[in-house]
């Protein structure tokens, strides 16, 4: 199987192209090839397929193997793959995932995709707007936000200083989120930055998380703690996350980065 390493702030999958290679077993291939130490090492696995109501369909699985809706990192590496690897022309494409068909505009530099801006859609409150929960016997509060798949959102005091590995699979497990939950730790540093670490829903700690990003300033915009435009500080970089009130569109940009392309045997 080809394959290309890209990420997105330091969210890194293995892509396929689709439209040249077929993967028969996705989910097997996903927990195979994001292997750290026996495998390629990645944050799972993203095929690039055709698509009859888009440019292109962007089909991604997480490092346990499991199908997830979206991938805001994920799909501006897919519109830089389908521009600089000839499948589409055009630097506004649209793609169509398990949360819907996405839009995006591409920038480029040397005749390359650099980074994108993705229209994510709308937000979706999934709680009151501060929820009180018991995590592993710690009361907390969260956010519920969905942006095609399901985030909490939780402020604290310095995510710096948290054991991820530790606290994070009780949030992704807890029976309030019956199909888990990808969980945020935020800190807002002013009216337009601030910090975050994430627990991904099948992947563990990532670098970066572009619907949490997504899902985080929409959170902090509806506390009152940021302006309508925030940057989103994550471990792998930062993402500039504007939520149109207007329109009631949330509006993500940031950078996307091939890596390096190989082969394996599956």
């Amino acid at each position: 199987m080809k394959f290309t390493k890209m990420h997105g702030c330091g969210n890194d999958y293995v892509y396929v192209n689709g439209f040249e290679e077929k993967v028969k077993d996705p989910s097997s291939a996903a927990i195979r090839v994001s292997d750290r130490h026996f495998g390629i090492g990645g944050d799972g696995l993203i095929l690039i397929n055709p698509s009859d109501k888009a440019d292109c369909e962007m089909a991604m699985y997480n490092a346990d193997g499991s199908r997830g809706e979206m991938c805001g990192n994920g799909i501006r590496c897919v519109g830089k793959y389908a521009y600089d690897h000839g499948i589409v022309d055009r630097t506004d494409i649209s793609i169509e995932t398990l949360a819907g068909i996405k839009h995006l505009h591409m920038e480029l530099e040397d005749g390359r995709v650099s980074s994108a801006t993705v229209n994510m859609g709308r937000p979706e409150l999934t709680s009151a707007i501060d929820e009180a929960i018991a995590v592993d016997g710690t009361e907390a509060n969260f956010t519920g936000i969905s942006m095609g798949n399901p985030h909490a959102v939780v402020f604290v005091d310095d995510p710096a200083i948290l054991d991820l590995p530790v606290i994070g699979p009780p949030w992704e497990n807890h029976p309030r989120f019956p199909n888990r939950t990808n969980t945020e730790f935020v800190k807002v540093l002013d009216r337009s930055h601030v910090r975050m670490r994430v627990w991904e829903r099948g992947s563990g700690e990532t670098l970066a998380c572009g619907t949490g990003a997504c899902a985080v300033a929409v959170a902090c915009i509806l506390h009152g703690y940021t302006d309508d435009t925030v940057t989103v500080h994550l471990l792998g970089g930062d993402l500039v996350i504007r939520w149109d009130r207007q329109e009631d569109l949330v509006y993500m940009t940031g950078p996307a980065t091939e890596v390096f392309q190989g082969e394996i045997e599956l």
